[in-house]
C-alpha cells in the first residue's frame, strides 16, 4: 500500500501504516442505514460522540440520503440539518468533521461552522461552484465514482470495463480538481460501492482495489451495510437482510478487510467499534 499524508489546518493524517476509519453520522430521516435514527442535533451529536470515543479518526455529516431512487432536497434544508452538528462537534472535539453533500452552498455553510473535509458522491460535477469553493477553503475533498445519479444508478449499471473505466471518470475528476486549484495532495478517491454497481461490480472493484494505486492518491472505500451484503448473505426467499442483522456487520467487516489489504487507506463505516478492532488487526498483520 502507498502510503499518504494529508496536511491541512490544525489537522494532520498520516495514511497506509496506519487504516483511517471515518463514521458515519446521517442527519437524514430516510436513510437506508439507520432510518432517521439520528434525525435531529441532539441525536446525531450523541452518535458522534460514541463514534470518536469508538476510535473514529474522521466524522462524516450527511443530510442527503444518497440511497438508491432517493430524491434531492433543497439546500436549505440540507443545511438545516447538518450545520447546528457540525457547530457542536467541532467546537467540542480534535477530529475533522466532513460534509457529505453535492451542492456548494451546503458545503460553503458546513465549512464556515467548522467542517474540514467536502465528500462529494458526484466528484464535484453537480454543481460547477463545489470545486472553487473547496479550493478557496483549502480542504481536502473526497471524489466518488457514480454512474448516474441517486434516482437512476441502480438502473441496470453496465460497463464495458468496469475498473478502467472507474480510473478514467477518476483522473478526469482530479485533473479537473486541481484545475480549479485544489492540490493534487488534497484529493481522495472513491470508487462508490454500490452507487451504480451490481453485486458483481462491486465484489470486482474489492478484489482489484490496487488499481486505483496508479492515481497515486489516498483511497477511500465504503460498503458499510451495502445492498450487496445483504443479498449475498439472504436466504430463502428474502431478498436481502435488514441491516441491523449482526451477520450484516460481520459480512461489512469482511469487505473491509479485504479491502484494506488490497490498498484502501480510508475506511467509512457506521459501525466505528467493530471497525476498530478489525482495523488494529489487519494492520498489524499488514505491516509485520
Amino acid at each position: 500500500m502507498y502510503p499518504h499524508t494529508l496536511r491541512w489546518s490544525n489537522f494532520h493524517l498520516t495514511l497506509g501504516p496506519r487504516t483511517a476509519i471515518m463514521g458515519i453520522v446521517n442527519v437524514t430521516p430516510d436513510s437506508f442505514s439507520d432510518g432517521g435514527r439520528f434525525y435531529g442535533v441532539d441525536a446525531a451529536e450523541v452518535q458522534a460522540q460514541q463514534l470518536i470515543a469508538a476510535g473514529a479518526d474522521i466524522i462524516d455529516i450527511g443530510g442527503e440520503s444518497t440511497r438508491p431512487f432517493a430524491e434531492q432536497v433543497p439546500a436549505q434544508a440540507e443545511i438545516d440539518r447538518v450545520v447546528p452538528v457540525i457547530e457542536r462537534l467541532a467546537a467540542t472535539f480534535p477530529i475533522p468533521v466532513s460534509i457529505d453533500t453535492t451542492k456548494a452552498e451546503v458545503a460553503e455553510a458546513a465549512l464556515a461552522a467548522g467542517a474540514a473535509m467536502i465528500n462529494d458522491i458526484s466528484a464535484l460535477t453537480m454543481d460547477p461552484r463545489m470545486a472553487e469553493t473547496a479550493a478557496r477553503w483549502g480542504v481536502p475533498v473526497i471524489l466518488m465514482h457514480m454512474k448516474g445519479s441517486p434516482r437512476t444508478m441502480q438502473i441496470n449499471p453496465h460497463y464495458d470495463d468496469l475498473m478502467a473505466e472507474i480510473i478514467a471518470y477518476l483522473k478526469s475528476a482530479m485533473a479537473q480538481a486541481t484545475a480549479a486549484g485544489i492540490p493534487k495532495t488534497h484529493l481522495i478517491i472513491d470508487p462508490g460501492i454500490g452507487f451504480g454497481k451490481t453485486i458483481s461490480h462491486n465484489l470486482k472493484i474489492i478484489q482489484q482495489l490496487g488499481r486505483l494505486s496508479e492515481l497515486e492518491a489516498p483511497i477511500l472505500i465504503g460498503p458499510s451495510r451495502k445492498a450487496f451484503i445483504r443479498k449475498l448473505l439472504a436466504s430463502g426467499a428474502d431478498a436481502a437482510l435488514t441491516v441491523d442483522r449482526p451477520e450484516v456487520e460481520t459480512g461489512t467487516q469482511a469487505a473491509l478487510a479485504m479491502a484494506i489489504i488490497n490498498g484502501a487507506h480510508i475506511v467509512r463505516v457506521h459501525d466505528v467499534a467493530n471497525t476498530k478492532a478489525m482495523v488494529t488487526i489487519v494492520d498489524a498483520i499488514r505491516t509485520s
